[in-house]
């Protein structure tokens, strides 16, 4: 039995969903299903044998066709695969993910074999409750818990990526791009522009490494091309998203890169509208159910595999694996990133452009490129 008392996980902070019967646990297209269950149900298997998971989302939930619904994507492949049990937990507000972290650690109805923590804001909540349940098995994505004297937290499995390396890429390929008169499907690059975009959600160290890796990929392909910049603040608002990117295309842009999960959305709204190009992110948005119908102005995703990192470490525990008090860090050469070309356009990106990007690749993977991680000022 776990230290710290039991509590069923009705009632939590936040939005608690039960997977559908197949254990999907999908939101809708838009981010906002927000209709609470009691969740006394939420996937708790029948048998001893059963692995229990807590999955505890970024905000934004659910439905962003990005960040979280690749976590959800490695659950439902662990279930899929092992018959792993699984509960969903969004929070409204990063203020709510101490509760749902706590509630389901304290929970006996099922009791939890792993708790998947989702997103770089859960961390101070995460080191608090680690040690508040020392026999509780936690993993985090996108940063790592350490104690204050540095200290890796002796229970939690910690999954970081180098997300400057993927974004290296697409930034090669937008700044190939932007030089040439290219055209595919309704939308081709601002003849004489050598101008790309690059839209952010918070901005904060990790999306600062999305856009540092995206400026040294395009400076690779040219020196005098111009990167706009601009954070929308939000992770769950494409009318921000679409009113950045506007801007950019306004203003010369022909491929706007997003690293703001929903809010990304905006910037598919605004190549289509403007005939310009865009490029997606975490997932292979141009086939993601939400994001697939702008597939004719997607070239490219930065595809950023949590779910790998949620599957990985549900297996871990199944395997008796499971080693907490360690980072996992995932790149190119671990395939835990990749640049994937989009479904539709993909095939109309000129062959030397693609065999420039797959050497930029092969160099960063070799460590004849060191991509950066932060912005020079």
């Amino acid at each position: 039995m776990k230290t710290g008392g039991a509590l069923g996980i009705a009632g939590l902070a936040g939005c608690i969903s039960s997977p559908s019967d197949d254990g999907s646990g999908d939101g809708n297209d838009d981010g906002t299903d927000n209709t609470s269950t009691d969740g006394t149900d939420g996937g708790s298997g029948d048998g001893e044998d059963t692995t229990n998971v807590g999955m505890v989302y970024a905000t934004g939930g659910l439905g962003d066709n990005s960040f979280n619904d690749m976590a959800n994507m490695g659950i439902k492949q662990a279930k899929k695969e092992f018959g792993v049990q699984f509960q969903n937990a969004e929070p409204d507000s990063p203020t709510d993910v101490e509760s749902l972290q706590r509630q389901f650690a304290q929970s006996s109805n099922p009791d939890y074999d792993l708790i998947c923590c989702i997103g770089y804001v859960q961390t101070n909540s995460l080191i608090k409750n680690a040690g508040q349940y020392p026999d509780q098995n936690f993993m985090l994505v996108d940063s790592v818990a350490e104690t204050d004297n540095g200290d890796l937290v002796k229970n939690v499995a910690n999954y970081v990526f180098k997300e400057q390396q993927g974004s290296f890429l697409v930034g090669h390929l937008a700044g190939q791009l932007t030089q040439m008169d290219f055209s595919a499907g309704k939308s081709s690059t601002k003849s004489g522009k050598k101008t790309v975009g690059f839209v952010g959600g918070k901005e904060v160290p990790l999306i600062k490494k999305f856009e540092a890796g995206y400026k040294a990929g395009v400076a690779h392909a040219s020196e005098d091309i111009e990167v706009k910049t601009a954070y929308a603040g939000t992770y769950s608002d494409p009318v921000k998203g679409k009113e950045a990117a506007l801007s950019m295309y306004e203003n010369g842009a022909d491929i706007v890169y997003h690293a703001a999960g929903g809010t990304g959305t905006g910037v598919f709204k605004a190549a289509n509208q403007k005939g310009r190009f865009a490029i997606g992110v975490d997932s292979d948005q141009s086939k993601a159910k939400g994001t697939a119908k702008f597939s004719n102005v997607i070239l490219a995703s930065m595809v950023k595999k949590v779910d790998e990192a949620v599957y990985r470490s549900t297996k871990n525990v199944i395997d008796g694996e499971f080693k907490g008090g360690k980072v996992n860090t995932l790149g190119l050469e671990q395939g835990g990133i990749e640049a994937v070309y989009g479904a539709d356009l993909g095939s109309e990106i000129p062959d030397d452009v693609k065999s420039k990007v797959k050497e930029s690749r092969e160099a960063i993977i070799s460590g004849d490129i060191e991509v950066p991680t932060t912005v020079e000022k």
